[in-house]
């Protein structure tokens, strides 16, 4: 099986990963490497160069037009929207996905200080528990974005990041009531060809149904507001295979100056997961 995959570290991280998982079942692996807009493009801000999509449709493409067979993306890159000919076939177990802030606790943090970040939903959210703080744009993989923290009071990092390339720093680890993570953070996505039955079949065994259900519906509430990566947006699931599942929301206008967070329970996660992006936007609009 051929697995599409970006080159950074922690890209090659997941896709080995996955590798590893299907070589021990007897699947002879070839990683395929592609480079996408994202890896071209280091220092735009992500909002203002495709969003979601600058880190995936290389490596989607690359499934579609049959260079490779599948495809591993942090599943917080994907777009809301699949596109045609192509499914996501497992979601292996998910990872912390708790935000981390390097270089300080939020709430040690002094007046004014400079927090470097390239996520909007990051900034919305600090933003509204320490609206003093001064922001500044971050790009890069793990390993650059680490050597630039020095130069900030703190920056703000994926733990899971941290875990999987095994980065010791120390790192305040933010509650997701506090900071809700992005849809998806922490979870992995293969994709491949919807009409690909024996790949389909043997990526079937990766998938973790807990976390699947969980992460499907956190792509609903994104779905239904119809947005990516450059919105102010934020969603996370717990649950179980079944049984009640919590979605957590969080939405803030474009210009941050409005932000809600709201909790929902229910049972059909996709049903929850768009309910909520219904209920968050109409609270922000009336504020």
């Amino acid at each position: 099986m051929r697995i599409a995959t970006r080159g950074s570290a922690l890209a090659r991280w997941q896709a080995d990963h996955v590798a590893a998982r299907l070589a021990v079942r007897g699947v002879p692996i070839e990683i395929v490497i592609v480079e996408t807009r994202g890896d071209v493009d280091k220092s735009s801000p992500l909002h203002s160069i495709g969003g979601k999509g600058v880190f995936c449709k290389e490596v989607q493409l690359a499934v579609l037009e049959g260079r490779a067979d599948a495809a591993v993306h942090s599943a917080k890159d994907l777009p809301a929207l699949t596109p045609e000919g192509l499914t996501i076939a497992a979601i292996p177990r998910r990872g912390d996905p708790r935000d981390a802030l390097i270089g300080s606790t939020l709430f040690d943090l002094p007046a004014g200080a400079s927090v470097a970040t390239g996520s909007v939903r990051r900034r919305a959210q600090l933003a509204h528990h320490r609206p003093d703080l001064a922001f500044h744009e971050l790009r890069g993989n793990i390993a650059s974005r680490l050597d630039k923290a020095p130069g900030f009071d703190a920056i703000v990092m994926a733990s899971a990041a941290l875990d999987r390339l095994g980065e010791s720093v120390p790192a305040d680890r933010l509650p997701v009531e506090t900071m809700v993570p992005q849809v998806g953070q922490a979870a992995l996505a293969v994709e491949c060809r919807t009409d690909d039955e024996p790949t389909l079949q043997a990526l079937s065994v990766l998938d973790d149904p807990a976390t699947s259900r969980c992460v499907r519906a956190e792509r609903a509430f994104l779905r239904e507001l119809g947005g990516d990566c450059s919105m102010p947006a934020a969603a996370h699931v717990r649950g179980d295979v079944d049984g009640p599942l919590v979605l957590l929301g969080f939405l803030a206008t474009e210009a941050l100056d409005q932000a809600r967070q709201l909790r929902l329970t229910g049972e059909d996660g996709e049903a929850l997961g768009a309910d909520l992006a219904r209920t968050l936007t109409a609270a922000v609009a009336g504020a």
